[in-house]
């Protein structure tokens, strides 16, 4: 399977192309809504969800909600670019206004400008904008749909907010329940809630960790034959092309560093199939599914732009400058959490289709039911 995305943050739309899904799977168009609309909820988030309220067109690829093997086109309109049409239309705009030289800390303005020869930071802000993430909910729930036939979910929550731990272990079924919580934590959120509020106030931003979990995906997916066809490393390099993410580790990760091997790798046994009693290694072993669940872990850091504002520099000026506050959000974990769920649904659903192939859902259904 292949995407490609394209769109600003605030133009017309945003668009991808989904490539090799096989015909005949059946889309849930509402889901792919609900997964929009959890994407744009959590505390601490700001005015412009209250703005845009997002929703999926099916362009192409799709006949009477079934896949028809052709690719699936999709677009997600942004509703606020009535206000932005003076300063972003393709056909011809007033480029001065909205105008950023103040390139923000932690953004890609910077870089981006001088990379692209641009003097406006708008030029880079725009797409390289955590709001491109809704291509990535879109197909990842359709990847979701995909996997899902197979007897494949994919489910996560909030382990920390900005140093705020919740340190229970829990099972796969419960997972979901977090979805209901205002920071998708299944314990410690009220803590985190009054750290968010006191960030607010401040003027200040939080980040926090998530954890992914996939259940029933069979062995062998993903490959110990080259590196990068290693589930484990296309997973974590999907993870960290997310926007603010700056650490991923999969099963026990960083942890298996401080400790002795023989408290680290799963033990194997065998009672009429192999299994292990643990799961240190998150599922993944040599860089193929080893049948256990795949457990995912990532960092995500504070949102760069402060309303308090960070010292800079104008890019065009060289003069001392204070960054603006283009997004008014104070902790975004909620979004980031379903982000990563799409995603990590998205590379295993690939994964799943490079062993599989099928033309049709049939075949894939048949296939994947044979493996052992």
């Amino acid at each position: 399977m292949k995407l490609t995305t394209a769109g600003e943050s605030h133009g017309k739309a945003l668009v991808g192309i989904m490539e090799g899904l096989p015909a005949g799977l059946e889309i849930n168009i509402d889901e792919i809504d609900e997964y929009l609309a959890l994407r744009q909820s959590g505390y601490g988030r700001g005015g412009r969800q209250k703005i845009e309220r997002d929703r999926v067109e099916i362009l192409s690829g799709v006949r009477n909600l079934e896949t028809l093997g052709s690719p699936l086109a999709f677009s997600v309109a942004n509703s606020d670019y009535e206000n932005w049409r003076e300063c972003m239309a393709p056909e011809g705009c007033d480029t001065s206004r909205k105008r950023l030289t103040a390139v923000r800390p932690g953004h890609a303005d910077l870089t981006g400008l001088k990379k692209y020869g641009h003097t406006d930071a708008r030029n880079v802000l725009e797409r390289a904008s955590a709001r491109s993430t809704a291509t990535s909910v879109v197909a990842g729930t359709v990847a979701r749909q995909y996997l899902r036939t197979l007897g494949v979910e994919v489910s996560g929550y909030v382990r920390s907010v900005c140093g705020v731990k919740d340190n229970n272990e829990y099972k796969f079924g419960e997972l979901a329940a977090a979805k209901a919580n205002p920071l998708f934590m299944l314990d410690g959120s009220a803590e985190a809630i009054e750290l968010i509020d006191k960030l607010k106030a401040e003027g200040d931003t939080a980040g926090g960790v998530i954890e992914i979990r996939v259940k029933g995906l069979k062995s062998g997916f993903g490959s110990c034959m080259q590196n990068d066809a290693k589930l484990d490393a296309r997973l974590c390099g999907a993870l960290m092309g997310v926007q603010a993410i700056k650490g991923v580790e999969i099963g026990m990760g960083f942890g298996a560093a401080n400790i002795s091997g023989s408290r680290v790798h799963d033990e194997i046994f065998y009672d009429g199939g192999f299994y292990r009693r643990t799961n240190n290694a998150g599922g993944i072993e040599g860089g193929m599914s080893n049948g256990e669940e795949i457990v995912i872990r990532a960092a995500m850091k504070p949102i760069p732009t402060l309303m308090k504002g960070l010292k800079t520099v104008d890019y065009v000026t060289k003069q001392p400058a204070v960054a603006a506050a283009e997004r008014s959000d104070v902790c975004a974990v909620c979004a980031a959490e379903i982000v990563l769920e799409s995603v990590t649904a998205f590379v295993i659903a690939n994964a799943v289709s490079e062993r599989l192939g099928g033309d049709n859902m049939s075949e894939v259904i048949k296939r994947y039911g044979e493996l052992i």
